[in-house]
Formats: structure tokens, C-alpha cells, sequence
């Protein structure tokens, strides 16, 4: 761990598993991260997958684990010839302002680099409440791009990619 001061510490000791969705903190997790989607964004600005399918034969999931206690998760989804599209990275409120979403960022571009990716391409909302996440992007070098795949202009979505 990391310390900035007397007060605020950076976990980096995450432990990250690729995960088959089945344990109930898990679902857990994600249902309270659609709820929330749905919560802040109209109903055709919500991106996120749920169970079904981040359990897809294209996506690979993981969670990050800071000893027995879920942290984060995050995804990738295999669009082909090299493209990979982070989906669903949460970080647990115990999480946020520690360095878990820098960490599992992090990791999830290994894996996409490991799998031969050229990109990772992402989707995230433009309300206020996404503006931690786009700044997080932003800092690991992601840049504000058009629309991809299915996805279209949409005032409450900002697509992002990067380069590897």
C-alpha cells in the first residue's frame, strides 16, 4: 500500500481473478452497477452488459479482490482484428479514491496486450456522474473519439480509445 500523507493510502495490493459470474457477491456487484446505470442515464444510454452478456464467448471478466473483500471488476470484449472494448469496470465505494480503478485499469490493459489488441476502445457517460471515470481514462492516455461498433451519437455517451 501507498500513502500520500497520514490519512489517504493507495491500495495496490489487489489480487485479480478471471471470474465465471457465479458467486453471489458477483451478482451482487452487478446488478447494483445496472442499477445505478439506470439510475443516472435514460434507458437508451445504458450500455452495460448484464450477467448474460458479460458471460458471452467474446468478453472475458475479471474481478479484483483486496483479501476477502470484492473491490472492482471490469471486462473485456473481443470485437476482432484486434479491437477490445472495456466494459463494465466498477470499483467498489470502499475502492474509490485508493487507487483500485487506476490498478484494474491497469490490469485490464495488460490482459487486452497480452491477447495481441492494437486498441481498447470504451464507452462511458457524459453526465457529471461519470466525470471520475473519464478523468481516469484520460490519465492512462485514452482519447475522446467517435462512436464504434453499434454504438451512435448519443449526447449521453463519450467513446474513448486508445493505442497500444
Amino acid at each position: 500500500m501507498r500513502c500520500k500523507g497520514p490519512i489517504l493510502c493507495l491500495a495496490v495490493d489487489l489480487r485479480f481473478e478471471l471470474d465465471d459470474l457465479t458467486r453471489p457477491a458477483i451478482i451482487a456487484f452487478l446488478e447494483e452497477h445496472l442499477e445505478d446505470m439506470h439510475a443516472v442515464s435514460p434507458p437508451e444510454s445504458v450500455h452495460a452488459l448484464d450477467l448474460t452478456g458479460l458471460r458471452g464467448q467474446d468478453v472475458a471478466f475479471w474481478s479484483a479482490w483486496e483479501g476477502e473483500s470484492l473491490a472492482g471488476c471490469g471486462a473485456l470484449k473481443d470485437h476482432g482484428d484486434g479491437t477490445y472494448e472495456l466494459k463494465s469496470m466498477r470499483t467498489s465505494s470502499g475502492g474509490r479514491g485508493r487507487g483500485v480503478g487506476s490498478a484494474l485499469l491497469r490490469f485490464l490493459l495488460d490482459q487486452a496486450r497480452v491477447r495481441g489488441a492494437a486498441r481498447v476502445l470504451l464507452e462511458t457517460g457524459s453526465e457529471e456522474y461519470f466525470a471520475p471515470a473519464r478523468r481516469l481514462y484520460a490519465r492512462h492516455g485514452f482519447e475522446v473519439r467517435g462512436p464504434f461498433a453499434d454504438y451512435t451519437d448519443d449526447p449521453n455517451s463519450v467513446y474513448m480509445e486508445l493505442a497500444l
